[in-house]
């Protein structure tokens, strides 16, 4: 008997939902119905199937549990065909918008013609129930393939079915079938969008006629941009965002800097002028750079706070540093409603298909650290970069396929369709609101000059700008759309613009009357009570001392597990070991002052957030700051129960990434001045994959755009054998990007030293990048020990001199730096050299040159002034200080000689060159 015999008795309406739902989702299927509904897709495409000759359907299908033949009536099997169109019109109708407003769209087979899906012109009349599942109801084949091309086929084209969960494909198709994703806008909700538009190309138009071949990045070609964003910022505001943190390129900046964020006209006319600073020590940076802060009030009267982050020209850099902005005011200001916070980021298509540093920033979307509930990312797709077409920088079909990566919905939308630009936006923010996801919108569109203003496109794209030069601009298509439905009359686009342009004339004029210009750092909310800091305000003592008895608390606090958890039998004794060492012997090591210095601060109600590979146990199982319970894994981090009223100890592993994450925690302190923000590297020469966050912000920003942070970089270094990747953190590098006052960079060799310089990072009354060059064998060496009154009662020390020498014997005066000094130490007392005396330099910048001086004239005997390093002699602080310390010019310099790669790969070689390192400090005979 045909187990599926009901078939030709039963609801086609109910059959048409199921196989919608196998369709989608196979696995929610029941498993005889999945086993069916596998069986007709394969017998589609079957040789093994036999047809009746009197039939021209394809109405048989093998069972695959056991073989059989089931035979399906006409009227279900086209049920079936029509879900598949239905389907087919999800899956790929993307590719067969009219998304493209100047060029034609590459042709894709196969097509969503019904003879695709076993169907004909003869059916097009016929009603199907396939219909109930589009929530049209059960009409003819014609009605359900025009509402299919509606919704999926107009303006708006969408990507969201490879998304593997349920509720969020149903509350897309919920939403696209709302007015067949077509918006329904109010007279005056369309008047403002007018409004919008106008403003975009008038702005632009003001400044072409006014700034004549200077560079501006203009938004013509994607003035729908704007509009987009000011209904996205009403919107949000109705839905409870407070801030708005967003990142964006060059194009189109300076009009959202003026026509969303309320940047004074006049003052981005100033910046074209060329005037100089109205600040004495300051270099500034290109107007479209810049970034903004200001508080916006919605027509609703709600108050918005918006934040545009300064950028460089490296691109998609600004991407990852919203981000962190964006979690550094959750945590601050909205732990208990993170969504209130929407971070936006603005790509270039050419720039999201090819930095790298996009995949890095998506791929943190949903992780714990570096969560934001959601971003919306807007691509301003000129369809070319720079001077290369779109078919040369990408292999993926779209620009926005790394969205795919988080399975994050893409629409794809025409530029000079407004009215859709808006509608996706407005969807885009309700799908972040509803599930905390990435949404990404693809704004198809032009760019109507070359990449600057200066640039002549029709050099490499003379067909393309053809087009161009004909082709109407968004503000003139929409009005004459309006002007057809009897929403505005034919003057009301004049009187607009006439008045907005109006405006931009008496900016300019008053512009011109002012002879400097002042920029203005954003989020100074955020900076109340911090000033500048100078180069002699960097060098000035500052009080790290900590009260013994609050140093014992968080001793007891950090060192006792809870009793009523098992942990693993190291974790016990490690944790012991520390009570010990500070209840005990008082010998602290390099993880205990540092978890001290931590426990400190957060007492005193700092937080502290720390990320980088692997930090939560450290690199060299020096920290175990997050402990896990042996049979759960469950996270006892004893730091957050120090005190009731202390701050938070935020500490996760990141994901592998350098450029992206340092991006992250550059943004976070950026933020959040009054947390210790740490980045760590797993080794320290690992840090040259942020290498663009170094040059561009971490040493610059001061500089360019008035804008303080307090990162920290741990970068792991010491020359032991390791090899050349494992070795050297570059200290050279960090150290030619120093400047008068723009860093710290230190390279300390006590616990106590590496307490106080984390304790001084936070009382400080302003905000400097520290990069400290941290040891790897040193974590365990017997020497490297401090005692609890050297950290409760002293200071960080710039400088340590040899406290065991004794002046009048030494001949030989060596400074060095970091591990090398205990490699230099173990020769000494060897060799019982008391003509040698071995000082430290722990803060390499600013340097210290009183103290240095000081020193070199104590020792009045010396007549060997020794600089030794354990790095190359073209790597390392040397050439450093031959720039900033005039006695440099006279030491005799212990180093390797000259290489390209770091360290040897060989154990031998490396101990071989070591050594005679060491050799030539004690033997000035030995020239290397």
């Amino acid at each position: 008997m045909d187990q599926f015999s009901f078939l030709n008795a039963a609801n086609t309406a109910y059959f048409a939902e199921l196989y919608d739902q196998y369709l989608q989702f196979p696995d929610s299927v029941e498993p005889s119905w999945r086993a069916f509904f596998q069986g007709f897709d394969f017998g589609k495409g079957s040789s093994v199937v036999e047809h009746e000759e009197t039939s021209t359907q394809n109405n048989t299908i093998l069972e695959p549990a056991n073989g059989t033949v089931v035979n399906i009536p006409d009227n279900v099997l086209k049920e079936f065909q029509v879900v598949q169109l239905i389907d087919g019109y999800r899956v790929r109708g993307h590719l067969f918008t009219r998304t493209n407003p100047v060029r034609e769209r590459r042709k894709y087979e196969p097509t969503l013609e019904v003879e695709n899906f076993g169907l004909s012109q003869a059916d097009l009349d016929t009603e199907f129930s396939a219909g109930e599942i589009l929530g049209i109801g059960t009409t003819s084949l014609k009605n359900i393939i025009q509402h299919l091309k509606n919704i999926y086929c107009e303006s708006i084209g969408v990507e969201y079915m490879y998304i593997r969960k349920p509720e969020e494909i149903q509350w897309i198709q919920n939403h696209l079938n709302v007015n067949e994703n077509h918006p329904k806008f109010s007279n005056e909700k369309k008047k403002q969008i007018l409004k919008k538009l106008n403003e975009a190309v008038s702005f632009e138009g003001f400044l072409h006629t006014k700034y004549v071949g200077q560079k501006r990045f203009s938004l013509e070609g994607g003035e729908s941009f704007i509009p987009a964003l000011d209904a996205l910022i009403e919107a949000a505001a109705e839905k409870g965002v407070k801030e708005f943190v967003m990142g964006m390129a060059h194009r189109g900046r300076l009009s959202t800097l003026t026509n969303i964020f309320g940047k004074s006209a006049k003052d981005i006319f100033s910046e074209f002028d060329g005037k100089d600073y109205e600040q004495e020590v300051f270099d500034g940076d290109v107007k479209y750079h810049l970034g903004w802060t200001s508080c916006r009030t919605t027509d609703s009267g709600k108050e918005i706070n918006l934040n545009i982050a300064p950028n460089p020209s490296h691109l998609e850099t600004v991407g990852p540093v919203v981000e962190g902005i964006a979690r550094a005011k959750q945590d601050g200001h909205y732990l208990g409603s993170p969504k209130n916070v929407l971070p936006i980021v603005v790509h270039g298509d050419a720039a999201i298909a090819g930095q790298g540093v996009v995949y890095e920033t998506v791929q943190m979307s949903q992780l714990e650290g570096y969560r934001t509930e959601g971003t919306i990312h807007i691509v301003i797709n000129n369809q070319i970069g720079f001077t290369t077409n779109y078919l040369d920088a990408r292999s993926s079909t779209y620009c926005t396929d790394v969205a795919k990566v988080t399975l994050s919905p893409v629409l794809h939308v025409n530029a000079d369709d407004a009215e859709a630009v808006v509608h996706a936006m407005l969807f885009a923010l309700d799908f972040r609101m509803e599930f905390g996801r990435d949404v990404f919108i693809d704004l198809l569109g032009y760019r109507k000059y070359g990449h600057n203003e200066g640039d002549e496109p029709r050099f490499t794209q003379p067909k393309l700008y053809k087009a161009i030069a004909k082709h109407d601009n968004p503000r003139d298509i929409y009005a004459e759309k309006l002007i057809k439905e009897g929403v505005i009359d034919k003057d009301f686009v004049a009187k607009l613009e006439k008045e907005y342009k109006d405006n931009l004339e008496e900016s300019l004029e008053s512009s011109r009357k002012e002879e400097t210009t002042e920029i203005t750092p954003i989020m100074q909310d955020e900076w109340e009570g911090f000033t500048y800091g100078t180069e002699s305000d960097m060098m000035e003592p500052v009080d790290t001392k900590v009260d013994l008895e609050e140093l014992t608390l968080v001793a007891e606090k950090i060192t006792n597990l809870p009793e009523d958890k098992k942990f693993l039998r190291k974790i016990t004794r490690l944790i012991g070991a520390r009570n010990k060492m500070y209840f005990e012997s008082n010998k602290l090591d390099w993880g205990m002052a540092e978890l001290l210095a931590y426990g400190t601060l957060l007492k005193e109600g700092h937080n502290v957030r720390m990320t980088g590979q692997d930090v939560e146990r450290g690199t060299f199982s020096h920290r175990h700051a997050v402990l896990k319970v042996e049979e759960s894994e469950e996270e006892v981090v004893l730091h957050n129960q120090i005190a009731e009223e202390q701050g938070h100890f935020y500490i996760y592993n990141s994901l592998l990434s350098e450029y992206g994450v340092v991006g992250f925690d550059y943004g976070y302190a950026m933020a959040n001045p009054k947390t210790l923000t740490i980045w760590e590297a797993q080794f320290g020469d690992f840090s040259n994959g942020a290498q663009i966050m170094l040059d561009q912000y971490i040493s610059a920003a001061e500089d360019k755009w008035k804008l303080q942070n307090g990162l920290v970089m741990f970068l792991p270094h010491g020359y032991e054998g390791q090899g050349a990747e494992h070795s050297s953190a570059r200290m050279e590098r960090y150290l030619q990007l120093c400047a008068k006052d723009n860093m710290y960079v230190a390279d300390v060799t006590t616990p106590a030293n590496l307490f106080h310089l984390i304790r001084r990072q936070v009382k400080l009354g302003f905000r400097k990048p520290l990069i400290v060059f941290t040891p790897k064998s040193l974590l365990r060496h017997p020497k490297v020990v401090s005692t609890k009154e050297e950290l409760a009662e002293g200071s960080f020390q710039t400088v340590l001199d040899d406290v065991t020498a004794e002046v009048k014997n030494i001949k030989t005066l060596v400074f060095c730096t970091g591990k090398f000094y205990y490699d230099l130490l173990e020769r000494k007392e060897k060799e019982e050299r008391n003509d040698v005396a071995l000082v430290r330099v722990e803060q390499l910048f600013p340097i210290p040159t009183s103290r240095i001086s000081e020193i070199i004239n104590k020792y009045t005997n010396v007549d060997d002034l020794v600089w030794a390093q354990e790095e190359p002699r073209n790597m390392g602080a040397y050439g450093h200080f031959l720039l900033h310390l005039d006695e440099a010019k006279n030491f005799r310099v212990c180093s390797r000689r000259f290489y390209g790669a770091p360290a040897a790969g060989s154990s031998v070689r490396f101990k071989r060159r070591h050594e005679r390192v060491i050799d030539s400090v004690f033997d000035k005979t030995i020239n290397d």
